[in-house]
């Protein structure tokens, strides 16, 4: 169970920590394209849709990034004050009573949309837009798939946190 916990892990570290470059990538195209439009009156329809698809893309496969680091937006104003045991029981149940099901759902339902997207080798609707439109609606898969396997890793890990609590509470109690 260890080692599966660290591949899925070090797989969204890694896939995280290269997608974060597009963020710095998507801040010099967008000052890019104002320099260029400003002080120099010239656009390119597929420079400006490159800033969209990074924009997904960081959006896309930083999910379980995030989820890894804790970074999620989180409304249980309860957690930061359970034990860790109360939080991993909430993890363990959040991740497989709603996020593997949500994933499930989101990857179900776009199935179809992506696939037509792939048979039509769908390119950008503009005049000069980027080709390879249906490329990026596969991280529209990418993220459930991704988010699910994180969420896998969050219930090891969870259940290796409740049952080292349990064996804890019963030595102690010897």
């Amino acid at each position: 169970m260890p080692g599966l916990i660290t591949f899925l892990d070090k797989l969204s570290e890694k896939i995280g920590c290269t997608i974060a470059w597009l963020a710095l990538l998507m801040v010099i195209t967008q000052f890019s394209v104002v320099v260029l439009r400003y002080l120099f009156n010239i656009g390119w329809i597929a420079m400006q849709e490159s800033i969209l698809y990074m924009h997904a893309l960081i959006f896309m496969l930083g999910a379980a990034y995030t989820l890894k680091h804790n970074g999620h937006v989180r409304v249980d104003i309860f957690y930061h004050k359970f034990t860790q045991r109360g939080k991993a029981w909430v993890d363990f149940l959040g991740s497989l009573f709603l996020l593997l099901p949500v994933c499930l759902f989101i990857f179900t339902y776009s199935w179809e949309y992506v696939a037509s997207s792939w048979a039509l080798l769908e390119s950008s609707r503009e005049a000069g837009g980027l080709p390879g439109l249906f490329v990026l609606k596969t991280s529209i898969l990418l993220l459930p798939t991704l988010l699910s396997l994180q969420g896998i890793s969050l219930i090891l890990k969870s259940i290796s946190v409740i049952l080292a609590t349990n064996t804890q509470e019963i030595g102690d109690d010897e």
